[in-house]
């Protein structure tokens, strides 16, 4: 039995911490499940923590290719998914189903929590800068740790929160709206990678197969991932 440890980042986990748990179940291996954000599972693997499968945006897992970290030609991609808005379980559901409704909302809230380092929340601050409207929510905007970014809302801590769809699966509390209109939506990627130190290479690929295969696809739909494959 091998003993894997996956680093992960925070976007799409509760697809990988599930997907991690049916392979553990199928295959007999143990899966340690280690999330972050995407940045620091670049600086964690850079410095040399060792891992066995590293998950994140593409990215991330060029720049651990780049490093030396995960070897050349083992990227495979999982799937993509859309950034949504979330509210309070319970609260009103604000219209965001055109841009002007989006802008509207974005004006009349109070505070918008959006992850500070992850792609979703780079591109949401992007995305205020090309509605105009930058100055405007200045004071509005509430960068947060990824592993908050949701919860806060759920607290009452914010108005809304705006975030990769896949972040909001499983969150108490919180209540999905619906995605972002179409004009302004992006897709955030999600590919897995074979560290190049694996302690059980031939297992660390397994379960890449097992990520990536056509079967994952009902679990990644139910947790907002379009599957790849």
């Amino acid at each position: 039995m091998a003993e894997l440890k996956v680093l992960s980042g925070n976007g799409p986990r509760a697809a990988v911490r599930e997907l991690c748990t049916q392979f553990a179940q199928a295959s007999g291996n143990a899966v340690e499940l280690a999330l972050d954000v995407n940045p620091e599972v670049v600086r964690r693997g850079k410095a040399g923590e060792a891992f066995d499968v590293a998950v994140g945006n593409p990215s991330t897992i060029e720049q651990l290719i780049a490093a030396g970290k995960v070897i050349a030609g083992s990227r495979r991609d999982i799937g993509t998914a859309g950034v949504a808005v979330a509210v309070k379980a319970g609260a009103p559901h604000p219209d965001i189903a055109s841009v002007e409704a989006f802008r509207r909302t974005l004006l009349a809230a109070k505070a918008v929590a959006f992850p500070a380092h992850g792609a979703s929340g780079l591109y949401f601050v992007e995305l205020v800068g090309r509605l105009g409207l930058a100055a405007e929510m200045q004071g509005k905007l509430k960068p947060m740790a990824a592993e908050d970014c949701v919860e806060v809302v759920a607290r009452g801590e914010a108005d809304m929160v705006v975030v990769v769809a896949t972040r909001i699966t499983g969150v108490p509390g919180v209540e999905v709206v619906r995605p972002i209109p179409e004009e302004l939506q992006t897709k955030i990627g999600f590919a897995a990678g074979l560290s190049a130190s694996a302690k059980a290479p031939d297992a660390a690929m397994a379960l890449i197969a097992f990520l990536t295969a056509p079967s994952a696809a009902v679990t990644l739909k139910a947790n907002g991932v379009e599957p790849a494959h």
